[in-house]
């Protein structure tokens, strides 16, 4: 299991995954508004990182730009 920070950039013209660091930063062309960028989020993180996207949980920042994400390994 990893924990990984994010940071969501809304409103994006396309959505893509820049890696600064430690951290990444996502681009998602959703709106904030009713979860559909959180939504957005886990689709574009599990084609970035190859996973399912039932193995990726926001566990921190549900409503923040900063977000705490958990990825299970897929044992």
């Amino acid at each position: 299991m990893d924990i990984i920070k994010v940071k969501v950039i809304p409103n994006a013209k396309k959505s893509c995954v820049i890696k600064e660091g430690e951290k990444l930063k996502i681009y998602v062309k959703s709106p904030p508004a009713g979860g559909k960028a959180n939504k957005e989020l886990i689709e574009v993180l599990s084609d970035f990182l190859k996973v399912k996207k039932k193995n990726i949980r926001i566990i921190k920042g549900e409503k923040s730009r900063e977000k705490v994400i958990e990825v299970k390994d897929e044992n």
